[in-house]
């Protein structure tokens, strides 16, 4: 079989605009929600899309901590390649997809750093090595092998012990949207799309799109 023949049909949920909340951060706890109850693989990863000066789009998988009102935050190296993207061209996308459910969610909007007490208030519950790493990866720098790296977190090991600090390289970013699409699959690929885009009065107007 080709790759080209690889096709599923899908059907298991329907999604209108009777559906869906008025509020897509409502809708999108009940989504979140329902995906933990169907038990779907870590239903927090999402993609994190940035650009750089160059006009180049960079992707990589991500885990959401947290999200409500103020928007969707995860925590990472300020000095990594999208820590970087992330300070000449602040716009974002996220993309979450449990494929179990048949269910895409697409996010765009603003990003900013969180305060430094959330970002300490955060790095203090992780676990204790998790923080080691933290401080020994120079997350998105050149290593000449593994043991280089391996080396690091010993040292900061043998540094801090159990008590290491959040560095100042590391944090939070949480993502303000203005657009906020739900995708459920549907046969014959004629899937249901609404979106949700937030309008200059702070109001959020929903619309189907075709698919």
């Amino acid at each position: 079989m080709s790759i080209a023949d690889l096709r599923i049909d899908y059907s298991q949920a329907a999604l209108s605009e009777t559906d869906t909340d008025a509020d897509p951060i409502a809708q999108f706890t009940k989504w979140f929600d329902e995906a933990l109850r169907a038990q779907v693989p870590e239903p927090n990863a999402m993609g994190v899309s940035t650009v750089g000066e160059d006009g180049r789009p960079s992707s990589r998988i991500l885990l959401i901590k947290d999200f409500d009102q103020r928007g969707f935050t995860w925590f990472t190296n300020y000095d990594s390649r999208k820590g970087e993207q992330l300070a000449k061209n602040t716009y974002a996308a996220l993309l979450f997809h449990w494929v179990e459910l048949e269910r895409q969610v697409r996010i765009e909007g603003k990003v900013e750093r969180v305060p430094a007490d959330e970002s300490e208030r955060y790095f203090q519950s992780r676990p204790v090595k998790s923080r080691l790493g933290a401080i020994a990866s120079l997350q998105s720098q050149p290593v000449t092998d593994r043991s280089v790296l391996e080396e690091q977190f010993a040292q900061a090991e043998a540094q801090y012990g159990e008590h290491p600090p959040r560095p100042t390289h590391w944090g939070g970013y949480r993502l303000k949207p203005d657009t906020i699409e739900f995708w459920q699959g549907r046969r014959s690929r004629l899937h249901d799309r609404i979106v949700y885009r937030l309008n200059d009065a702070g109001q959020w107007i929903k619309q189907r799109l075709q698919p």
